[in-house]
């Protein structure tokens, strides 16, 4: 067993891993999300698709404690988990998205300390979560930039020096050094050239059938949902229209904006 499957967190047994309830979120006269509710189950992976404005990177935000509704509910069935998650302030978000939350954003940027060595940038997480042996920090670092398939000869390079794929690489070895429980994937291949999107699916179908991490990954490609997705979740206007299983929302879209999206990527 490995150092980060020792901290992997404990799940509560036969519950849904994130359960998010009646959020709404407005900023001035617009209406970014209105009343979405989600249940997210351990191992599975939720698709959220829409075009753009429609809500989805802000309804990541939220799950990441980036930002704070202005009504809703949102829980994860840890052992420590203190209740409503939006209720706990700033030092406290800090510290259960270190150790139970991951994240990889679209931009590389938002992510990373570009002039830092990529596997400093791994280290970071694991120092917000408390370790300060080097010697574990080096090692550990190691670990996820080689579970994310990342070159090993460039662990002392700075993403700023790295292509694309590869910063997208670092920012996923940073979100699983601590074996988070949930994983957010903010359009992870997008402005990727095609043969490095595959990569890139590729490294998280592995993590996720070998590790069984839950995740929701947000993108407008349809073509990624389709290939990562267990279910996924169509948004318009900030509100869930439909949801569902991804063959089924796919193959016979019932809601009329699904058909519409859905048609217009065939």
């Amino acid at each position: 067993m490995s150092a980060m499957q020792r901290l992997a967190p404990v799940l509560m047994p036969g519950a849904p891993l994130l359960t998010l309830s009646g959020v709404s979120r407005r900023y001035g006269a617009v209406r970014a999300l209105q009343d979405v509710a989600l249940t997210v189950w351990p191992g599975e992976v939720l698709g959220i698709v829409g075009e753009s404005g429609s809500g989805k990177s802000t309804l990541l935000r939220m799950l990441n404690l980036e930002d704070t509704p202005d009504a809703g509910d949102y829980r994860l069935a840890l052992p420590e988990s203190p209740g409503n998650l939006f209720a706990l302030g700033r030092f406290a978000r800090r510290q259960l998205c270190a150790r139970a939350i991951g994240i990889v954003y679209q931009n590389p940027h938002l992510g990373l300390l570009m002039a830092h060595s990529s596997s400093g940038n791994v280290a970071e997480r694991l120092l917000i979560a408390g370790e300060r042996s080097f010697a574990r920090l080096r090692a550990r670092a190691r670990e996820a930039l080689e579970a994310s398939e990342f070159p090993l000869s460039r662990l002392d390079d700075p993403p700023r020096d790295l292509s694309g794929g590869m910063q997208q690489r670092v920012q996923l070895a940073k979100a699983i050094a601590l074996e988070p429980a949930l994983l957010l994937l903010d359009e992870p291949t997008t402005g990727l050239d095609v043969s490095v999107q595959a990569l890139v699916l590729d490294t998280l179908k592995r993590l996720q059938r070998d590790r069984r991490i839950t995740m929701v990954i947000v993108s407008h490609d349809l073509g990624v949902i389709r290939t990562m997705a267990d279910r996924v979740v169509v948004m318009r206007h900030g509100r869930v229209v439909e949801e569902g299983l991804v063959d089924q929302v796919f193959q016979d879209p019932q809601h009329p904006y699904t058909q519409e999206l859905v048609h217009a990527k065939l």
